[in-house]
């Protein structure tokens, strides 16, 4: 693949995902943050302008602020995801035919994401104050 057809793969990626993110401002069933983390991706592999446009846009730049500097996850978007993952988990054990070594590793993978998001911070660490009184 040349760098050109590459840049133009990447291109296609970033505005799929920023069109997928714009419906999740929409539609409270699918996440937001997510899709535009991989459209930044896709973005500051293809193009500076877009990456920039992208990060600190009005709307869908705190978000991915908060990602990059502190690796937040909003407690909003862990309750939807854990509760998604749930929801799945549950439909598919009792709706399905899948074999046991089917759903453990369904359980597993979801156990290890649910894990991940679990175990980052839901707000940004406190800004440091020097209220600490002068040594007399």
């Amino acid at each position: 693949m040349t760098e050109k057809s590459k840049k133009i793969v990447l291109m296609f990626i970033g505005w799929f995902f920023v069109g997928l993110g714009g419906v999740g401002v929409v539609l409270p069933v699918l996440p937001t943050t997510p899709f535009l983390l991989i459209s930044l991706w896709a973005f500051s592999q293809s193009s500076d302008r877009f990456h920039d446009w992208l990060y600190h846009h009005k709307l869908f730049g705190p978000p991915l602020q908060e990602w990059s500097k502190y690796g937040v996850i909003p407690l909003r978007a862990k309750v939807f995801s854990i509760g998604t993952m749930a929801i799945s988990a549950t439909l598919v054990v009792i709706f399905s035919n899948v074999p046991w070594y089917g759903l453990s590793g369904m359980l597993a993978l979801m156990a290890v994401g649910a894990g991940f998001i679990l175990t980052r911070p839901s707000k940004r660490p406190p800004v440091p104050t020097n209220d600490v009184p002068p040594a007399s």
